[in-house]
């Protein structure tokens, strides 16, 4: 048995009723997109892309290949941590806090205290390439690291490794994890952000981040899933927002091409007498490289890539397997805002032994993927009474 989750991080596909709540009532990630570039998605299209609202360039084909349907978000937030614990059964009542103007002098104080650090740059909301390249001389000079956030619930730490070697730099994270930002400045993930180089010129070591994120408050989806016996496997930067729990194999990628390659070598490596097996795939690369940076013929080109990814990943499933196309929030990279977006997320399951409407309407929570999941492999799993697709 096999089942794979890709979660395409920021393809929403609306703003939800509750959009304006987050300065969001004017997204609409993939419909935007799609408007303003027209790529050509056939394949999405024959899924039913076009079929779970009317989509720009997209049509609803008589016979689907996946059932088809759009996803609610209950939590209190729109960052990734907060999508992806709605889809692994959690729940946040309380969103995790954010420090637009940067953190307070007591959490400053706290850090300086714990980690014996002289002092930090920054603090404040910032880009991280944009903050290194200011303030990476005066680090280089003084030694103190440069914390700062963004719009995200993050605490991050910016260093050079000639300057605070890459050990320490996890060090400090680690501290400010455990003993910093606890509540009630718990935030999502405190990371680690090494960069190096000179003069002004500085590279982040993105394969050298490393993401300490905030414990779980109840076992997830892939750990209740473990523990009855079910291989767990986590593609790209998932593991980082579970803590690095419930995981028999964990790959790092970098790029959505990493996270499609990783994918399918999971896929052709499950043998029909291997243990059940979940793999849960993020594509950053929507995300991270274009909708943070308002860059849609960015998006677009990466939304037509995967489009011709998907005959090979359907290929190369076994017969019995199931696949679920999905995202954890919007990040509409054509309205002013670079923030993440507070929208529906488009739902695209395909499993041959399934049966009923191929219309999934709009669920009600992103536990319904849990649920669904966990359903798939006969566990039970308590996902606060959401209904299976």
């Amino acid at each position: 048995m096999l089942f794979v989750t890709i979660v395409m991080d920021g393809v929403g596909i609306g703003a939800q009723p509750d959009a304006a709540d987050y300065g969001d009532e004017d997204s609409d990630t993939l419909g935007h997109v799609l408007q303003r570039e027209r790529p050509s998605l056939p394949n999405f299209e024959k899924l039913g892309l076009g079929c779970i609202r009317k989509l720009p360039g997209l049509c609803c084909p008589n016979s689907p290949i996946a059932r088809y349907g759009r996803m609610r978000e209950v939590s209190a937030g729109k960052d990734s941590t907060t999508g992806h614990w709605e889809l692994a059964g959690l729940r946040l009542v309380d969103p995790f806090p954010t420090y637009p103007n940067g953190f307070p002098a007591d959490v400053i104080d706290a850090f300086l205290k714990a980690t014996g650090c002289e002092g930090v740059l920054g603090n404040k909301a910032a880009s991280g390439t944009a903050i290194i390249a200011e303030l990476g001389a005066e680090h280089e000079k003084t030694g103190y690291p440069i914390v700062y956030t963004s719009a995200d619930s993050v605490f991050q730490i910016a260093a050079h490794k000639q300057v605070i070697p890459l050990s320490r730099q996890y060090e400090l994270c680690q501290i400010a994890r455990t003993e910093v930002c606890v509540p009630p400045h718990g935030v999502g993930r405190v990371i680690a952000r090494p960069f190096v180089g000179s003069n002004g010129e500085y590279t982040r070591i993105s394969a050298e981040r490393k993401d300490f994120s905030r414990p779980l408050p109840r076992p997830a989806l892939h750990q209740v899933l473990q523990e009855h016996g079910v291989r767990t496997v986590s593609v790209g930067k998932i593991a980082d927002l579970f803590d690095k729990v419930g995981f028999d194999e964990m790959n790092k990628t970098k790029s959505n091409a990493e996270g499609i390659d990783a994918t399918l070598q999971a896929i052709r490596a499950h043998a029909a007498d291997d243990p059940p097996t979940f793999v849960w795939t993020n594509l950053v690369d929507f995300d991270q490289e274009f909708g943070h940076r308002n860059d849609p013929a960015g998006f677009a080109t990466a939304l037509r890539e995967l489009d011709e990814a998907i005959p090979t990943l359907l290929d190369a499933l076994p017969p019995d397997a199931a696949l679920i196309l999905t995202a954890d929030h919007g990040n509409d990279p054509t309205t002013p805002s670079t923030d993440h977006s507070r929208e529906y997320v488009p739902l695209l399951f395909v499993n041959g032994n399934a049966s009923g409407d191929a219309n999934l309407g709009t669920r009600a929570s992103f536990n319904d993927h849990a649920a669904t999941v966990a359903d798939f492999f006969g566990v039970d799993f308590d996902t606060e009474g959401v209904s299976f697709l």
